[in-house]
């Protein structure tokens, strides 16, 4: 199994960074070609200066992106939640790597593309200030499902599992340790099922 994990937050010593460090480890452990990619460690411009209309030219750093993001056949994703969205930063790199003719491909006569990343599956690993019942009841799951219905599941990548944790606000050094474990224990059973 290769296993790709991206950490979503700009800052490196966050908890996301440390949830996607555990995950990294627990799948090694378990067996897994694992790389990591941490987005606050990559240069490239996170915005779309022409939306899709013109070709904007990948950064090194995101042309090792797609090679991962093609060499894998399982993804895990950590991020916080900032105002019921992921971080500009994943956005921005969404927005940059899953470009149409990598991610998918539009097909004259077909309302749906061509999902060109099918084959993988995913974890989400999320944080949050607000308990996950009010993400999903009042914020209806925003943060979630731009990544893992709008992005993952429109390129083909499927089952996308989620866990959410939180609140982070109020959590202590113990919970947060409890957490980690079980992350660690999450990516153990992940990279049993494969």
């Amino acid at each position: 199994m290769n296993t790709l994990v991206i950490s979503g937050h700009p800052h490196p010593g966050s908890l996301s960074h440390a949830l996607a460090t555990h995950y990294a480890g627990a799948a090694r452990t378990a067996g897994a070609e694992v790389q990591t990619l941490h987005l606050s460690d990559l240069h490239f411009d996170p915005h779309l200066h022409a939306g899709y209309r013109a070709s904007q030219p990948l950064e090194p750093d995101l042309e090792r992106a797609q090679q991962l993001l093609t060499w894998s056949t399982h993804l895990c994703v950590t991020y916080p939640v900032w105002w019921g969205a992921p971080p500009a930063l994943l956005k921005g790199f969404i927005d940059r790597a899953f470009q149409p003719g990598f991610a998918f491909r539009h097909r004259p006569g077909h309302p749906f593309p061509e999902r060109l990343l099918s084959g993988r599956t995913a974890r989400l690993i999320v944080t949050s200030d607000s308990p996950a019942w009010y993400l999903r009841a009042v914020m209806r799951d925003s943060a979630v499902n731009t990544v893992a219905r709008s992005t993952l599941n429109f390129s083909g990548v499927h089952p996308v599992r989620v866990t959410r944790l939180g609140p982070v606000r109020t959590s202590t050094p113990q919970q947060r340790q409890r957490w980690l474990d079980h992350i660690a224990t999450l990516a153990a059973r992940d990279h049993q099922r494969r």
